[in-house]
């Protein structure tokens, strides 16, 4: 079968450089399959699972904002983060997971400001999709 190059780059390292037979990446309106000899495009990255197939084997790996490149069977995702379930620190992950439920409820104060809740339900988001890809279920 045909194969893409995936590359998953972050400010500090090359996590991934791979072979693939398929990619599906959070794009910022929805889900976004890619297969060999996809047309080229550009597009923004969301919160959520970088999902790929090598080996007959199903990875994810949290990616967080970026943007992702399909060109010449060439996948580039340049993202904030990008972690394996491996190195996905679920203790962190529930503490942030907590701190951002404890905004949350801090913000409905009425006068609070509006971007306390933007922000709080940002790091929900992030902490939720670390623990779902740590935890290894089927996303």
């Amino acid at each position: 079968m045909a194969e893409l190059t995936l590359r998953l780059i972050t400010p500090d390292a090359i996590v991934l450089d791979t072979q693939v037979t398929s990619v599906q990446v959070p794009a910022t309106d929805g889900l976004l399959g890619i297969l060999p000899r996809h047309a080229p495009l550009v597009t923004a990255l969301n919160v959520g699972p970088l999902t790929y197939e090598a080996d007959g084997k199903r990875e994810s790996v949290f990616v967080s904002s970026g943007f992702a490149e399909v060109r010449d069977n060439t996948v580039r995702v340049v993202s904030e983060a990008g972690e394996p379930p491996a190195e996905i620190d679920e203790e962190r992950a529930l503490d942030a997971e907590k701190r951002a439920r404890r905004h949350l409820d801090e913000a409905r104060v009425p006068g609070a400001p509006q971007i306390d809740v933007v922000r709080a339900l940002g790091a929900l988001r992030r902490a939720q999709w670390r623990l779902r890809i740590r935890s290894g279920k089927r996303l």
